[in-house]
């Protein structure tokens, strides 16, 4: 297996002590080594390009803590770009924005579908970016906002704020963690959904990074089993890619993708 220079490489330790002393994890009740360490490898992820993004939900920290965090990770040559932290309605996502805004251009040429999973309809059906005109809108307007920020980010921590009191949170975020199948929904429908009940086929995708650690999960989402058929064309391109930037950085290796189908009976989006 593929492993970092130890000698220009954070030990563990470290790497848990940033965390601890920065996100309000040292506390005796507070996550274990391993949330830490699984933390630093999914930051390191999105700086290598292998996701596009990562939701942060570790502890309560805010954006300040985040930012303090990641710029321990910088000091101990962890990290050797500036990542950004972007704050969508109550939620801080972690991001590369050069890869976010990659991915949302590829989005926008119709290279993913989506699964309308309205509590209105009786199953689950595909539908296209064209008609979800409002959400092409918001891909727009995070790309803009972005770019905009490029020109300073540099080699900085940096942090902004999007307004999203009408977006449909669940697909935004399935958009930018780099779902190839995002699930979507009516909004005024409220939160409900057609998948109870429904067999999912679950993806999951594992990739080694740390000698006897447990392998840091990059994705995990789901596609009813009844369309997997008609969506396999686009999951097999997106293991393709994936597999494709995993063999361009030495960090990490040994991807793992795999699949199972469950049926719950109530899905939370």
């Amino acid at each position: 297996m593929l492993l970092p220079d130890p000698m220009s490489t954070p030990s563990p330790q470290m790497l848990v002590a940033a965390a601890q002393q920065t996100l309000g994890m040292g506390k005796r009740r507070g996550p274990p080594r391993a949330v830490c360490l699984h933390l630093a490898g999914e930051v390191l992820a999105v700086a290598r390009g292998l996701k596009p993004a990562l939701l942060y939900d570790c502890s309560c920290a805010g954006t300040s803590e985040l930012q303090s965090y990641l710029e321990e990770l910088q000091g101990l040559g962890f990290l050797t770009q500036g990542l950004h932290i972007l704050e969508i309605g109550e939620n801080s996502l972690i991001v590369s924005p050069e890869h976010v805004c990659q991915r949302l251009e590829q989005v926008l040429l119709g290279t993913i579908a989506f699964v309308d999973v309205s509590s209105s309809q009786p199953h689950p059906s595909i539908c296209s970016l064209d008609q979800l005109q409002d959400l092409k809108a918001i891909m727009v307007e995070i790309i803009t906002h972005l770019q905009g920020l490029q020109r300073d980010l540099s080699l900085e921590v940096s942090c902004s704020r999007l307004r999203s009191s009408d977006w449909n949170l669940c697909t935004v975020f399935g958009i930018l963690l780099g779902y190839p199948v995002p699930y979507t929904f009516h909004l005024n429908q409220g939160d409900d959904n057609c998948l109870a009940l429904t067999p999912l086929r679950v993806f999951t995708a594992r990739i080694s990074w740390l000698l006897g650690q447990s392998p840091v999960l990059l994705y995990s989402f789901s596609v009813p089993e009844s369309l997997f058929p008609a969506l396999r064309e686009i999951i097999n391109t997106w293991e393709k890619d994936l597999r494709t930037r995993c063999r361009r950085q030495n960090d990490f290796a040994d991807l793992s993708i795999s699949s199972e189908i469950v049926t719950l009976p109530a899905v939370a989006l």
